[in-house]
């Protein structure tokens, strides 16, 4: 069974829409959606929309609470806080209903999977986890075999053996019997890791692999032009940081 896990589109609908291409051709006869639909991009109804259409799960992100009043942007940066701003000013009534009404996570207890956008020790606080130590301190929050993770925007695969030693994998890896994994599928719409092409994860016959994707990231930079979203989130797109 191929399924396929994105997260973090941030309302770039044009590198959804070169993903979901892709995802296409792998034949994924399942979608997960792990968090962060809306926020930085310029099209965040039409990346709700196309989901509702696609996916099969989808848990809510940060963003997509904040864009909803249900996360405080307190300590959000200048530029995260305009882009809330501007897409709550922009999401329809209906869109807006839709992510108050996303769960926190999701369990596949038939696949042995969580999904959950920041962490399974508490979802609603929004931690990362980027280290052995965070993803230590999480594996016994879950007990599923595997916890797939966005948010911070940069894939890794975090296993951990039967002896608990932690192994870290940036591009694929195996599903080991008697392991359990934190897997962090990336950034569809805003990759951080030095690679500006969309991220996501395809789980295929006991492997996970880290796929990337082009897209047009000059059309997605000149819409958030004319919609006036800072120009950093702007710059960075074409350096994936």
């Amino acid at each position: 069974m191929n399924l396929a896990f994105i997260s973090d589109v941030h309302g770039n609908i044009e590198a959804l829409g070169s993903v979901m291409e892709e995802i296409r051709k792998d034949k994924a006869e399942k979608i997960f959606s792990i968090g962060d639909i809306v926020g930085y991009g310029p099209n965040p109804n039409e990346c709700i929309n196309a989901l509702k259409d696609d996916a099969d799960i989808i848990v809510a992100g940060n963003h997509d609470y904040a864009a909803v009043g249900m996360t405080d942007i307190t300590d959000f940066n200048d530029y995260a806080k305009a882009a809330i701003q501007w897409t709550e000013s922009v999401l329809s009534e209906e869109n807006k209903a839709f992510l108050k009404e996303l769960p926190l996570s999701s369990s596949i207890k038939k696949s042995g999977m969580l999904l959950v956008h920041a962490s399974p020790k508490d979802p609603l606080e929004w931690e990362y986890v980027t280290n052995a130590g965070e993803a230590d301190a999480n594996f016994s929050f879950f007990s599923e075999k595997a916890c797939f993770i966005g948010h911070t925007h940069t894939p890794a695969i975090i296993e951990l053996s039967p002896e608990g030693k932690i192994n870290f994998f940036r591009n694929g890896s195996e599903i080991k019997d008697g392991h359990r994994y934190i897997i962090d599928v990336g950034s569809v719409g805003q990759p951080r890791d030095g690679n500006p092409e969309a991220a996501y994860a395809l789980y295929s016959g006991g492997a996970v692999e880290i796929k990337r994707v082009p897209y047009d990231i000059l059309l997605t930079q000149k819409k958030m032009r004319e919609a006036g979203l800072p120009s950093y989130l702007i710059e960075r797109l074409s350096e994936g940081r």
